[in-house]
């Protein structure tokens, strides 16, 4: 009762007040007991979804050889995944759910929801509230004209080129790496206080609070809450079931850096409309070009593009820091079997492989893999495209060169 009674006071006082203050201090405590990682996403708005939803069915004639469907399962499934899914060529090509977990279960996207976002961006590109990447993003954040973070492009907030500080531990409760995360106005804490360590464009730096301000930039771009945009404007239209995202307080603004909470199903769907260049349905909700530019690296990390991973010169591990950066490395045991593959990577190696060129979608979901046997990023892609059965006139792509 307390911490709805502080939220419902944050929302009508502001983040300022006291009550928002002592909201913000009861969360950085509960950061700090649970290692840093937010455990409780309160409170959560709901995503719209498809009307009279379904799970797709698996098809009877799959087009990957069935021996490789169950040894890419067999490995998700030693991963501690809660979900396994395989598209392939406009079919289901399998589909496995591990423990409690269903086909109609919300399962937790952490930081699969910044490929979503760099999407809500293009469809509110195709709908003419944004002009391009290249828009400035002092159009929709004005606070920032004539300060150093004007040079900022809209391309920016997706390719971590933002020249924001990047993502780091702290346990100090005002380092600006925890106010934006767990403010309860985190949103105006970004824009009026985060600070700026590099000239926008300049350098990579991965980080959460430039994928949150996504969030801000789609409401003001169009007048609509960032869940309704994201759930009219994308998972409808894909066919994918809606659910819910985390935000700042009741009526604040929504965690569009992570935090969102669907059906394994519409983390595959959304795979599927890259797959096919933003169309769905028949109807084009991506501009022409729009993928091949989020699959694009930038000369300041090969690996990432807009909101995405991306397969670019192999690496036996690669890291979510700046390539030079130390910290964590994914493992790669080979080169990947499509050189344009790119994928969704979030935290606990929740991935969405794309391969355009086989019109191959791959997903696991769930928990951290154990640390032995080390998880392995190229192992599922591969093993599925090993087991292509290839039509008259069908060839494998070229892969990363070693």
């Amino acid at each position: 009762m307390r911490r709805a009674w502080l939220l419902a006071a944050a929302l009508l006082l502001g983040a300022a007040a006291p009550e928002g203050e002592a909201l913000y201090q009861q969360r950085f405590a509960d950061l700090m007991r649970d290692g840093g990682i937010v455990t409780r996403y309160d409170p959560m708005e709901a995503v719209p979804g498809a009307r009279g939803w379904r799970p797709m069915a698996v098809t009877a004639s799959p087009s990957i050889d069935p021996a490789a469907l169950t040894a890419a399962a067999e490995y998700a499934a030693a991963s501690k995944a809660s979900a396994f899914m395989v598209w392939r060529g406009g079919k289901l090509q399998a589909a496995r759910y591990f423990g409690d977990v269903t086909a109609a279960t919300p399962l937790l996207s952490k930081s699969l929801s910044k490929p979503l976002s760099a999407i809500a961006i293009g469809r509110a590109i195709a709908l003419g509230k944004i002009k391009s990447l290249d828009q400035p993003v002092t159009d929709f954040i004005p606070e920032w004209r004539g300060t150093p973070k004007a040079g900022m492009l809209v391309r920016h907030l997706l390719d971590m080129r933002s020249g924001l500080l990047e993502q780091m531990f702290s346990n100090d409760p005002d380092h600006p790496i925890n106010r934006a995360y767990i403010d309860p106005d985190h949103g105006r804490y970004i824009v009026d206080h985060y600070p700026l360590t590099s000239p926008p464009g300049t350098k990579y730096g991965y980080g959460n609070a430039v994928s949150e301000l996504v969030a801000l930039v789609i409401e003001r771009a169009t007048g609509r809450r960032y869940a309704d945009f994201i759930g009219r404007e994308i998972l409808a239209p894909i066919g994918a079931p809606g659910g819910e995202i985390w935000i700042d307080r009741p009526g604040g603004l929504a965690h569009s850096g992570c935090c969102m909470r669907l059906p394994a199903e519409s983390w595959l769907r959304l795979g599927i409309l890259l797959a096919d260049d933003g169309v769905a349905g028949g109807k084009r909700l991506l501009p022409r070009g729009y993928v091949a530019a989020m699959a694009t690296g930038t000369p300041q990390n090969p690996h990432f593009g807009a909101g995405v991973w991306v397969a670019g010169p192999y690496v036996e591990r690669r890291g979510f820091a700046a390539p030079a950066r130390p910290g964590p490395k994914i493992l790669h045991g080979e080169p990947y079997l499509d050189r344009d593959l790119f994928l969704f990577d979030g935290n606990g190696s929740q991935v969405v492989y794309i391969s355009r060129a086989t019109r191959l979608v791959t997903m696991r979901l769930g928990d951290a893999p154990p640390k032995s046997p080390e998880w392995d990023n190229s192992v599922l892609p591969n093993l599925l495209i090993r087991g292509l059965r290839l039509r008259p006139g069908e060839s494998l792509p070229p892969p990363q060169t070693p």
